[in-house]
């Protein structure tokens, strides 16, 4: 059996529930949980608002644990190997995407959260191929939000070939753009961050960002026109998009990661005049995972962590409702 916290309808509180998993599949590892990260996407699908939610539901999508059993073709894991599971708990492994490994891509994929339960558990199963090793360098405790929130931002700096020399803005400072401020300035970047929060100057500055600018101030915004090569949005609320979309350099792309409900508004001549375009992607391949778990040891980059027993996730859960949580809440094991 499986000890969880789930919940039974939108908007619910957690409560304990123990499920039967069943036999493990040849190619699955089953991992001990040490800690799993606390994710907004585990907000919203707790709440239904993608409308795809299957109760009871058991969220966590930013597991690290230790490997406690392996399928009979499980040949790149052993037992007790620290490895970490995202958002995605397998592909197919046999469609175009994942043959040109561009595995997140995956039509048939299996999401850890989405008609499966998650990490809010004392243990949890995944396809081999999507337990990534957790190299000696990274601290166990604070990685788990890498799973999720670090590769979505560092997947599209790689992806669509950001460069050192490239002058780059990043919308909102919470979970995701606090990773992506980190990973711009060690990418050899100039960073501008954008935040409605004029308290966060200073650790924006003391994250790695060049200059900050305030986005409810549209003075300021109007300021660096037609001067940064690459912004990601981060946030998941509307914005004054067309004053984004000036701000950019000719060629230059906004690019979001940040789930937004409302359609974007895009003006057809905001992007032909200047060559600009706006694009958008989930979370990386396993290989990239793996490059950006090496590109953290070796740059020193790790998520702003508070940790919480995994026994208090309600409470956790209405911190990250709050806005309050700085910058990514870490849930740990204590069944």
């Amino acid at each position: 059996m499986i000890r969880a916290y789930a919940a039974t309808e939108a908007r619910g509180q957690l409560a304990r529930f123990d499920y039967d998993p069943g036999t493990l599949g040849s190619d699955q590892v089953e991992i001990d949980v040490s800690a799993c990260g606390l994710c907004h996407s585990d907000l919203s699908m707790l709440n239904n608002e993608w409308g795809m939610t299957a109760y009871p539901f058991v969220p966590g999508h930013e597991v690290v644990g230790t490997v406690a059993a392996v399928g009979g073709r499980v040949k790149n894991h052993m037992v007790g190997d620290t490895v970490g599971l995202g958002w995605v708990s397998a592909s197919c492994m046999t469609c175009p995407q994942c043959m040109g490994g561009d595995h997140n891509l995956c039509t048939h994929g299996e999401s850890t959260i989405v008609h499966r339960h998650g990490g809010f558990a004392d243990k949890v199963r995944c396809n081999a191929a999507w337990a990534i090793a957790l190299p000696a360098g990274l601290d166990p405790r604070k990685a788990g939000p890498l799973f999720c929130g670090g590769i979505t931002v560092f997947h599209p700096i790689l992806d669509l070939g950001v460069k050192p020399t490239d002058r780059v803005g990043v919308i909102g400072l919470g979970g995701l753009g606090h990773l992506a401020v980190q990973f711009l300035n060690a990418w050899g970047c100039e960073v501008t961050a954008f935040t409605s929060s004029g308290g966060k100057h200073d650790e924006a500055v003391g994250m790695g960002a060049h200059k900050v600018v305030d986005s409810r101030d549209a003075g300021q915004l109007d300021a660096i026109a037609g001067s940064l090569d690459f912004i990601l949005s981060t946030v998941n609320a509307p914005l004054d998009w067309g004053r984004y979309l000036s701000a950019l350099a000719p060629r230059g792309r906004l690019h979001t990661v940040g789930a937004v409900l409302e359609p974007i508004p895009v003006p057809a001549f905001s992007l032909i005049t200047g060559q600009k375009s706006v694009s958008g992607s989930p979370l990386g391949s396993p290989e990239t995972i793996r490059k950006m778990l090496e590109f953290c040891t070796r740059h020193g980059i790790e998520p702003v962590t508070e940790f919480f027993p995994l026994s208090e996730a309600n409470k956790a859960l209405a911190r990250l409702e709050s806005g309050k949580a700085r910058y990514r809440i870490v849930l740990e094991n204590d069944f």
